[in-house]
């Protein structure tokens, strides 16, 4: 990243003399930086990946209207302020065609990687909850689709089905067991299908990346500030949140092990998980979506399962690997979590789909 381009992107934002323009995080999707004036002002400042995001432009509409909805609700300290630039926009691009945003600087902030025990993910549930209650009565006309298809389950497996298609018969042999057991859980998709037009499970304002890394706290209080990193979030159904958060809070280890036989559901976690979310989204949930939330993880394990599969068939495009099966063993990892997930649910809910 060129120097002067980030002092003038900063010059944007924040007029005044800088200070200090401190890079903020590991730049694994954007490059953020704390810009900070001789008056002790702050702003985070920060380039978009157009890589990633094609329309940078629809997250900062999303982002206006999901402030502007919370201001009127007297709520807007629930997400950071956006600013302006000198011509009154919420971005600004570069002559490289950068594309820069800014939002205000929570000081004395920190956010955990994961979460430390069972009150930890009984808060993150209630936050992530708490912001789409918040929400509610915000017109989803308004918000723009960040990333089509982005938890469509019937899409994610028809690409599967198209990576089978087109595999290379080494990569296709490596996965034949892999395969066929998310074939045979194609029930899951009937059930997305089934939900997907029914007025029983409305779409909601989702934040579609829910973990405890993009949440706030205080350094001094060690209590919740705001729900941060907005990029994703736009209209979807209610398992998204919850399920993300059971998929990767739930579990004794992450979707990098091949430690197979650790692989296993923490019940507290996951109790107090649900719980967490079931207080934070209070009457927001309909009948059918409380009779049915257990499918949440199940879907979206099955999702992840399906989207590490595709990638290695496709011959890993989407996402980073160390090594050369990283994609079918990440694969294989979440479909004994959803094995270790059904059998979880059917020994104490009593629950099978």
């Amino acid at each position: 990243m060129k120097n002067v381009l980030i002092e003038k992107a900063a010059d944007q934002f924040l007029q005044t003399e800088r200070r200090e323009i401190a890079p903020i995080g590991h730049g694994l999707i954007h490059h953020t930086y704390k810009v900070s004036n001789l008056s002790g002002q702050s702003i985070l400042l920060q380039q978009v990946n157009r890589d990633v995001f094609l329309r940078p432009e629809n997250i900062l509409h999303n982002y206006d209207a999901i402030y502007n909805h919370l201001s009127k609700k007297g709520m807007d300290r629930m997400i950071p302020r956006p600013l302006k630039t000198r011509e009154g926009q919420l971005f600004w691009i570069d002559e490289e065609q950068g594309f820069w945003r800014a939002n205000e600087f929570r000081e004395n902030s920190f956010s955990p990687d994961i979460a430390s025990d069972e009150k930890a993910a009984w808060t993150v549930a209630r936050i992530f909850a708490g912001f789409t209650q918040a929400l509610e009565g915000l017109d989803l006309k308004k918000l723009q689709s960040i990333i089509p298809h982005f938890h469509d389950l019937s899409y994610r497996y028809s690409r599967m089905e198209d990576g089978i298609g087109t595999a290379s018969m080494d990569r296709l042999l490596k996965s034949t067991h892999v395969i066929a057991e998310l074939r045979q859980r194609i029930k899951l998709v009937d059930f997305f299908e089934s939900i997907r037009d029914n007025t029983g499970y409305p779409d909601k304002v989702m934040h579609h990346d829910a973990k405890i890394s993009n949440i706030l706290f205080d350094k001094k209080t060690g209590s919740v500030i705001c729900p941060v990193d907005l990029d994703t979030v736009m209209p979807g159904k209610f398992f998204s949140d919850l399920g993300d958060m059971i998929r990767s809070m739930a579990c004794t280890v992450d979707e990098n092990s091949t430690a197979w036989e650790e692989i296993e559901i923490r019940p507290t976690y996951y109790r107090t998980i649900v719980d967490g979310y079931l207080e934070g989204i209070g009457n927001s949930f309909t009948d059918l979506e409380k009779t049915n939330i257990h499918f949440a993880g199940l879907i979206m394990i099955y999702m992840q399962a399906l989207r590490f599969l595709t990638d290695f068939l496709e011959s890993d495009k989407y996402y980073k690997t160390s090594y050369p099966e990283q994609n079918l063993n990440r694969a294989l990892n979440q479909l004994i979590l959803l094995e270790k997930m059904e059998e979880f649910l059917k020994r104490e809910y009593s629950f099978s789909y």
